[in-house]
C-alpha cells in the first residue's frame, strides 16, 4: 500500500524482455534503503525488487501489468517516480494507493499558470470513478481532480511536484498510469447489479 507521495526519481538503465515479462533495471539514490522482496511503486505500478546490484536494482513486470499500464512505452534513461510502501505508523499525506493501475489516460493539454501547471487528461473509456475535488493517482502521484467529466479531468501541479516527479517530462499525447480511488471502486462494486 502506498500514499502517492513520490520519494525519488529513479532512472531506467536497462530494459530486457524475458518471454512475456519485462525486466527493468533502475538506478535510485535510495538504493541503500532497499532490499530484495520489497515492493516499490514505479510510476504507480507496484513491482517487487528481485535483485540489488552495486548501483541499481531489478524488478520484473508480468504481461498483465505491461498490458494495463504504460510500461511498454518506457525507455532506457527515462525517469520514473519511485515510492516505497507506506509505514503504518506514518502520516497519510496523499491518499490510499495500491499500486494496481486501473488503466492509462492520455495527456491532452498542459497549461502554464503563474506559479503552477494545469494538466488535462482523457480517459480511454468513460468512468464515474473520478469525482470533482476527489483523489486520483497519476503515474503514482496523489493529486486532486477538477473539471471532471466521464471522459476527462484536470489536475494542478505545484512547482515542487513538477520538479520532483515525472510531470516535468510529460508532453501532449503521452500515456500515464491511472489508479482510481479505492473507496470509489468498492462503492461502485457494491452498487453494481
Amino acid at each position: 500500500m502506498f500514499t502517492g507521495i513520490i520519494e525519488n526519481l529513479g532512472r531506467i538503465i536497462k530494459l530486457s524482455k524475458e518471454g512475456t515479462n519485462l525486466r527493468i533495471e533502475v538506478e535510485s539514490n535510495l538504493l541503500n534503503d532497499f532490499k530484495v522482496d520489497q515492493s516499490l511503486a514505479h510510476n504507480g505500478v507496484c513491482l517487487t525488487i528481485e535483485k540489488i546490484n552495486h548501483n541499481s536494482y531489478e524488478v520484473v513486470a508480468v504481461k498483465e501489468r505491461i498490458d494495463k499500464t504504460n510500461l511498454s512505452s518506457w525507455t532506457e534513461n527515462e525517469k520514473v517516480n519511485i515510492e516505497r510502501c507506506m509505514q503504518m505508523n506514518a502520516r497519510l499525506d496523499g491518499h490510499i494507493v495500491q499500486g494496481h493501475v486501473d488503466e492509462t489516460a492520455t495527456v491532452t493539454g498542459i497549461y502554464k499558470e503563474e506559479g503552477s501547471w494545469v494538466y488535462e487528461f482523457k480517459l480511454n473509456k468513460p468512468s464515474k470513478l473520478i469525482v470533482e475535488k476527489g483523489s486520483i493517482c497519476i503515474n503514482g502521484t496523489s493529486l486532486t481532480a477538477f473539471n471532471v467529466s466521464d471522459t476527462s479531468f484536470q489536475v494542478t501541479i505545484i512547482p515542487y511536484t513538477y520538479e520532483n516527479t515525472v510531470f516535468h517530462q510529460l508532453k501532449d499525447g503521452d500515456k500515464v498510469n491511472i489508479e482510481f480511488d479505492i473507496v470509489g471502486k468498492y462503492i461502485q462494486r457494491m452498487l453494481s447489479p
